[in-house]
């Protein structure tokens, strides 16, 4: 019983002692070419076509239903409507590759099913 008794207690005394905690100062050196170098990437994505997804082309009151519909199906995803005379027209998603592209494609020709892939 003794021995038990001095185990808590040597067990509770090294558990209860505070931790000392270590302090330290980090210094991270960059060059002013690695700046440089992410604003021209930056400047080159803004550039770069995306591959969308066309569901509707047409006059403005179903254009808007096909948004609204859209919305309501796949809440969350990139959706917007543009003119292009003489047409309203509702593009989806706003991808980099083809991949994700046919990916989504799939998913919303179950609701669209005149639905097409462009670059633009």
């Amino acid at each position: 019983m003794k021995k038990k008794l001095f185990i808590f207690i040597v067990v509770n005394a090294l558990f209860s002692v505070p931790a000392l905690a270590q302090e330290g100062l980090v210094t991270i050196n960059k060059s002013a070419e690695i700046e440089r170098i992410l604003a021209l990437k930056k400047e080159m994505n803004k550039k770069m076509p995306f591959i969308k997804i066309q569901i509707y082309s047409g006059r403005r009151s179903y254009a808007t239903k096909a948004l609204l519909n859209f919305k309501a199906n796949f809440p969350g995803q990139f959706v917007e409507m543009k003119y292009e005379t003489p047409n309203y027209k509702v593009w989806v998603g706003r991808f980099r590759t083809r991949l994700e592209a046919d990916r989504q494609l799939v998913r919303v020709k179950s609701k669209f099913s005149n639905a097409f892939l462009f670059t633009q």
